[in-house]
């Protein structure tokens, strides 16, 4: 029996472990000899784990949860190490994957190891090339300690081949987040906003805010909202806002938000197809922009680098930095469909979870 621990760190993460899932079960169904668990490093009753993303994305909730909660990373690496040591030393496992780059996504990869056991990392190879990054150095971490390194992309896998991984250790299984979008694709649906806006398909932008520095800047912010917003003029903005990002666009606007309508955040089947029916899409979230080019949506990044570049390369992805004229521009572009034609990248084809699983299975 092949035991197989994947760990998620935050929401973001079950969106692209959810195809891993469903392709151990679909395994374990036809008679292979696997199991997995799905381990949480956060709260059971964490808010942003909503009971309907689990039903949009057909999955069942964290069979374990280490009921982490800090906001310094520091002091929250040592407790997931803590924790996760304590559930490996009683649990049976042969692999653990983890998922990107967060804290808690080194901690679980540090402890792994220790452990003697085989790690697998979802998303390797990726790279701001900004050490004072916290995020780059989990990448660095997590990637020098893995067994297998699962990359979406040949630029990812140029990057762990330059940084000394052995080729053995490295496979290009393509971006996981493709699978979900085939997998959900006909499921997709038309959330309320659309209508009590008065929204005509093709005809609309999606805004998202995440990305804490972005938030942080006050005076670029706002700058960058207003050229957004002013370059939009008539064309409705849509911005489906968690709290913090809402406040922060607030403030920034004051009573001068034109176009743009803050609306509350959508479920993951309502989100996907109001940005695979928009005109445009202007977020800070790689997640958002990945999708954005396997739907061929127009998409602008608020920031100098992307985790794949294949986006920006073969893809609808455009990258402006924090600069406000140059979102003026890209978004002045966008709207008169003045964009590049665009196409999927090499293995964007929705079976990267499958051959996940047939690799782990075969390693073993």
């Amino acid at each position: 029996m092949l035991n197989i621990c994947i760990v998620v760190g935050a929401r973001p993460n079950f969106m692209k472990v959810a195809p891993i899932v469903r392709a151990i079960n679909k395994a374990k169904a036809d008679g292979e000899a696997i199991n997995s668990t799905l381990v949480y490093a956060g709260r059971a009753d964490d808010p942003t784990l909503e009971a309907s993303l689990f039903d949009d994305l057909q999955m069942a909730r964290p069979d374990v949860c280490l009921n982490v909660d800090c906001e310094n990373l520091n002091e929250l690496t040592g407790q997931v190490m803590t924790k996760f040591e304590a559930y490996l030393q009683q649990n049976a496992t042969d692999v653990v994957i983890v998922v990107d780059d967060l804290a808690s996504t080194m901690a679980a990869a540090i402890v792994t190891k220790k452990q003697g056991l085989t790690l697998a990392h979802l998303v390797a190879g990726t790279r701001s090339f900004d050490i004072h990054m916290p995020k780059e150095i989990n990448r660095l971490v997590i990637d020098g300690l893995s067994d297998l390194l699962f990359t979406a992309g040949i630029s990812n896998n140029s990057i762990t081949n330059r940084e000394g991984a052995e080729q053995s250790r490295v496979y290009m299984v393509g971006n996981i987040l493709i699978d979900n979008l085939r997998f959900y694709h006909t499921l997709w649906r038309r959330p309320a906003v659309v209508d009590e806006l008065g929204l005509k398909e093709g005809r609309y932008i999606v805004f998202t805010l995440n990305r804490k520095a972005l938030m942080a800047d006050k005076a670029n912010l706002a700058s960058m909202l207003g050229t957004m917003v002013s370059t939009a003029g008539s064309s409705p903005v849509v911005a489906p806002l968690r709290g913090a990002a809402a406040a922060a666009v607030r403030e920034a606007l004051g009573n001068n938000m034109g176009s743009l309508h803050i609306v509350e955040p959508l479920g993951y089947l309502e989100f996907g197809w109001l940005t695979a029916h928009a005109q445009g899409i202007v977020t800070d979230s790689g997640n958002v922009a990945e999708e954005a080019t396997f739907n061929s949506v127009p998409c602008i990044t608020l920031n100098s680098y992307t985790e794949h570049i294949e986006t920006v390369k073969v893809g609808s992805n455009v990258l402006v930095g924090e600069d406000a004229g140059r979102l003026g521009e890209a978004l002045a572009d966008m709207l008169s469909g003045n964009w590049k034609q665009s196409s999927l990248p090499e293995r964007w084809d929705g079976r990267t979870a499958e051959r996940i699983v047939q690799i782990l299975y075969n390693k073993q």
